[in-house]
């Protein structure tokens, strides 16, 4: 059986500096086992997609693979066609630190909220190449 074997270009999943760096030192301290971090998409209804990352022990075969300085990322195939051309941050504020996902679901035509009710959604929120 033939394996998929992907890797993400910079035009697909961009990885800003400070997240690169964040991304390498959550890498550096995670368990032996660990093997990426995985970008993944859930949900739906009326607030939309969200997305967010853990890290993983093994990779399917369908997964395409972004590899950086000192960490790897995994991303199904679905969660790849609406993070198309994302760009994922970390910021630091007085409130606390987390990934961001800047232009999420912009290819798919929405922003990952509900227009009928006015969700707030995708276009921000909490891993291409670096910056």
């Amino acid at each position: 059986m033939d394996t998929f074997n992907h890797q993400i270009s910079a035009d697909k999943m961009r990885i800003s500096t400070p997240a690169c760096g964040k991304m390498a030192e959550l890498f550096a301290t995670a368990e032996d086992e660990v093997e990426a971090i995985r970008v993944f998409i859930y949900g739906g209804g009326c607030g939309g997609m969200s997305y967010s990352m853990t890290f993983t022990d093994s990779k399917t075969p369908y997964d395409s693979v972004l590899e950086g300085e000192g960490y790897k990322i995994y991303v199904d195939p679905v969660a790849l066609n609406y993070l198309d051309g994302v760009e994922i941050d970390y910021q630091e504020s007085a409130t606390g630190a987390s990934f961001v996902f800047h232009n999420a679901f912009a290819v798919t035509g929405g922003s990952g909220g509900c227009p009928s009710c006015g969700a707030a959604g995708g276009g921000d929120s909490g891993g291409g190449g670096c910056a």
